[in-house]
């Protein structure tokens, strides 16, 4: 009789545990990267757009600028960009909003080749293998 209750108040430990692992998972910072191509006769619209739009309303979401990178050789799009949000929720609070869709729909106008996925912060540079690679490089 001592083991089973032994073994039950270790499964319920267990359970607590794994519990707040995932909501430690769900608490800790992550990483949005975006990777386009810019389209090369809207290059100044494009920064145009960027700076003066983009970014600030991107940042009223949640979503901190971290790095932005530029691709000059290999078969990857032009542009890495990544932001930071404190959680997963908030994250996925800022795609779920008409401010995000709108300007996502108007960044769709400077790029091509547009991809993104939410990847867990680490400290080192980080990337993703885009579906759509270009053929030309």
């Amino acid at each position: 009789m001592c083991g089973h209750a032994f073994n039950r108040n270790t499964q319920h430990a267990l359970f607590a545990n794994m519990i707040m692992l995932f909501a430690l998972d769900w608490m800790m910072p992550v990483k949005l990267l975006l990777a386009y191509d810019i389209k090369p006769q809207r290059l100044e619209e494009y920064y145009q757009f960027i700076l003066g739009e983009f970014l600030p309303r991107a940042h009223t979401l949640g979503l901190k600028l971290r790095s932005s990178w530029q691709t000059v050789y290999g078969n990857y799009p032009d542009r890495l960009v990544e932001f930071v949000a404190k959680d997963l929720e908030t994250m996925q609070s800022a795609l779920h909003h008409e401010v995000w869709d709108s300007i996502e729909t108007k960044l769709g106008e400077y790029v091509a080749n547009y991809e993104k996925q939410i990847v867990p912060l680490k400290p080192n540079f980080q990337f993703f293998i885009p579906r759509r690679r270009k053929q030309y490089r």
